[in-house]
C-alpha cells in the first residue's frame, strides 16, 4: 500500500475518545494523508476524524441501562455496518465498548474487512469467557498491560503489547504550580480533586457520595475542584448543595495535576490519577441490578487499575454500600496525614508510568501496518 489508509472506528464516551484521539495523532504522524470515520468525540475529531455519531450515543453503563437502549444502539451499528461495507475502509479499529464493537468487527470480518481491536477486555478480571467473542471479532488485539498479549495469544488470537498512550501523554512530573496559577489555585492550599465519571449513571451514582465526602473534608486551607463533562452540569449543580467546589468543564487533567489527593471513579480516571502521581480513594457505585449481577463475576480481589497493576491494595477502593461519604472522608484523611505513604505511593506510580510508557503510537501503527500490509 503507497498511499495513506482509511479507517473505520468506533470509540464510545469520553475515555475512550482520549484513547482514539491519542492513537490517531499517532497514526497521523506515520501517515499524514490518514483518513478516518466512523463513531467518535471531539478529540477524535480534533485529529481529522469525521464523526457520522457522536460517541456519547455509546455513553452508557450496565444491563440496565443497555437493555434500556438496546433498539437504538443495534440500529446504529447496523447502519454503521453497512455503510461500512458498502465502503471499505482498509481496516476497521474499535476502540474499547466491546458489547457494541465485538459484534460489529465479526460483521466486517465475515465481510474481508480487516479489524483491530483496541484495549483488550479485562477478562483477567472478569467475564474470562469473552475470549470466544475476541476470537471472532479482531484480526489484531493492541493491549495497553504487559501481561495481556500471552493470555490472548494461548486463545490463538494475535495481539500486540503497546503501553498505554497516556503514559506518552501526561509528564512524569506533572506542572502542579502552572496548572494551579491557571485554574486560581493557592499554592498554600490543599486541593482535593473529585472525579465522578464522565457517565450520566456515574454523576447520579457517585457524584453525591464524593460531594458529602467534600463536605465532611471542608475545612480552612482546602479547596475542591471537580471536572464535568459539558452538558452534564445541569445535573451536578443541584447536587453541591452549598459546598464550596470548583467545577470544570471537562479538564480532568488540570484537575489531577493541581491536586494533592483525588476521590475518583472507577475506570480509566484511576490510571491517569496513577500516572499523575496523585493519591488517590477509588469509589464505585451503580445500579443495585448491575450490582447484583457483576459482583459475582470477579476474578480477582481489585477493582481499581491502579491496584490490578500492581496485585496489591496500593490505594483504598470503596465500591458500592461501603461507597459512603463518611468512608471517603476517613480514608482521604488518612492519606493526607501520612506523608510517608503518600511518598511511597508516588514511588510505586512511577514505576508505573515507567512500565507503560512504549511510545504506544509507534508501536500501534508498527502492527497496523503489518496488518495491513502498508
Amino acid at each position: 500500500m503507497t498511499q495513506a489508509p482509511r479507517l473505520g472506528m468506533v470509540a464510545g464516551e469520553a475515555s475512550g475518545d482520549l484513547l482514539a484521539g491519542l492513537l490517531l495523532q499517532g497514526l497521523r504522524a506515520r501517515w499524514p494523508g490518514l483518513k478516518s470515520e466512523g463513531i467518535g468525540g471531539p478529540k477524535m475529531m480534533a485529529q481529522g476524524f469525521e464523526t457520522w455519531w457522536p460517541h456519547s450515543k455509546l455513553s452508557i453503563f450496565g444491563y440496565v441501562d443497555a437493555l434500556m437502549n438496546i433498539r437504538e444502539l443495534l440500529s446504529i451499528r447496523k447502519q454503521l455496518g453497512t455503510r461500512l461495507i458498502s465502503n471499505r475502509p482498509d481496516v476497521f479499529i474499535g476502540v474499547d465498548a466491546p458489547d457494541f464493537n465485538f459484534g460489529l468487527e465479526a460483521r466486517l470480518r465475515e465481510a474481508g474487512i480487516k479489524t483491530v481491536h483496541f484495549v483488550c477486555p479485562s477478562i483477567w478480571a472478569w467475564r474470562p469467557e469473552r475470549v470466544v467473542k475476541i476470537k471472532a471479532a479482531a484480526d489484531h488485539v493492541l493491549c495497553l498491560f504487559p501481561f495481556e498479549p500471552e493470555i490472548l495469544r494461548k486463545a490463538g488470537i494475535g495481539a500486540t503489547y503497546v503501553g498505554h498512550p497516556l503514559a506518552d501523554a501526561i509528564p512524569m512530573e506533572p506542572p502542579r504550580a502552572a496548572t494551579r496559577e491557571a485554574l486560581k489555585l493557592p499554592e498554600s492550599d490543599t486541593v482535593i480533586a473529585l472525579l465522578p465519571g464522565s457517565r450520566k449513571s456515574e454523576i447520579n451514582y457517585i457524584a453525591p457520595a464524593l460531594i458529602g465526602a467534600a463536605k465532611l473534608l471542608a475545612r480552612p486551607g482546602r479547596r475542591f475542584v471537580m471536572p464535568v463533562v459539558p452538558g452534564l452540569r445541569g445535573l451536578v449543580e443541584p447536587l453541591l448543595g452549598g459546598v464550596d467546589i470548583q467545577l470544570l468543564d471537562g479538564q480532568s487533567h488540570a484537575a489531577l495535576a493541581a491536586c494533592d489527593l483525588t476521590l475518583v471513579a472507577s475506570g480509566t480516571a484511576t490510571l491517569e490519577a496513577a500516572l499523575f502521581k496523585r493519591p488517590m480513594v477509588i469509589a464505585y457505585r451503580m445500579n443495585a441490578l448491575n450490582w447484583w449481577r457483576m459482583k459475582g463475576k470477579g476474578l480477582q480481589p481489585w477493582v481499581g487499575l491502579p491496584n490490578i497493576l500492581a496485585r496489591e491494595f496500593l490505594v483504598p477502593e470503596l465500591i458500592q454500600h461501603d461507597c459512603t461519604p463518611e468512608a471517603l472522608a476517613r480514608e482521604a484523611e488518612g492519606l493526607l496525614a501520612d506523608a510517608p505513604r503518600r511518598e511511597a505511593l508516588r514511588q510505586r506510580f512511577v514505576q508505573l508510568h515507567e512500565l507503560l510508557r512504549q511510545d504506544t503510537a509507534q508501536r500501534a501503527s508498527d502492527a497496523i501496518a503489518t496488518l495491513i500490509g502498508a
